[in-house]
């Protein structure tokens, strides 16, 4: 019955969703304007050593606590954005620990399956790179996306950061057969048009606290059809997040990381 359900839903979701959507040059604007706040408030919180991490949640070793930014999904004009924040400690790591894994960008896939399917750099070096990621999104129906984002990274003494902002994201029709194509960006399904990720981490006599906030931006939700759209449409970047940092974590813990290179060079 389950399968079944699934199955219409997925029809009917697809059916909704055609023609496809267009990302306009104001939901760009609102998500490029909203993002430029968030890196000035991180330059701020950077700059001092006892606000680098300014998370107040009590968080206990092997949990990941998670919430909305105001109010997780909001409309704006063409679009919605969406803003999530999570955090984890991680006894034992240390900062040097987290940035050599998210620098290791030709193998980061094994550390995200199986949301992430492949990972590389394009260009660059480890403080500032350009990579390109395939990701898998699994809802009621299964979204393939190729993507670009610029990243930067630094670590001073036991604080660090990386920042990851999307350059180019295609749905990809078909993927891994022979008449896999991507549509052209911006005119698609509208699942996930922009991906910002904004890590914060700090060692804590009690292990790594890290912080990872997520802003995305997708599709408006078609009149009337709230109900059947806007749950799956919120759902993605809450789990997504999610995933993203009980990946981490257990990757951490586990000492599973490769080190290719120095992570302790700025």
């Amino acid at each position: 019955m389950r399968t079944r359900f699934r199955a219409a839903a997925a029809i009917l979701l697809s059916a909704v969703l055609s023609p496809a959507a267009r990302l306009t040059p104001p939901a760009e604007r609102a998500f490029t304007d909203y993002t430029a706040a968030i890196e000035a408030r991180l330059a701020r919180q950077h700059a001092r050593p006892d606000t680098y991490v300014t998370t107040a949640w009590a968080a206990a070793p092997g949990n990941v606590h998670i919430e909305p930014v105001n109010g997780g999904t909001w409309q704006i004009r063409g679009g919605l954005l969406h803003h999530w924040r999570a955090a984890a400690l991680v006894p034992g790591a240390t900062a040097g620990d987290l940035l050599t894994l998210l620098r290791d960008y030709d193998h980061l896939a094994s550390f995200y399956a199986p949301e992430m399917v492949s990972s590389r750099k394009l260009s660059g070096g480890d403080a500032d790179a350009t990579i390109a990621i395939r990701f898998r999104k699994q809802a009621i129906i299964t979204v393939v996306l190729d993507t670009e984002f610029e990243t930067r990274s630094a670590l001073s003494g036991n604080a660090g950061y990386s920042f990851s902002r999307s350059t180019h994201v295609w749905q990809v029709d078909q993927p891994g057969s022979p008449r896999e194509r991507r549509r052209p960006e911006g005119a698609d399904d509208g699942y996930l048009w922009r991906l910002n990720s904004y890590w914060s981490f700090q060692k804590r006599p009690d292990g790594l606290l890290m912080e990872c906030e997520a802003v995305s931006l997708s599709r408006d939700v078609p009149a009337g059809l709230g109900w059947l759209i806007l749950p799956i449409v919120e759902s993605l970047p809450r789990a997504s997040l999610e995933f993203t940092m009980s990946a981490t974590r257990k990757a951490l813990a586990a000492g599973s990381q490769r080190r290719p290179h120095d992570a302790h060079a700025n």
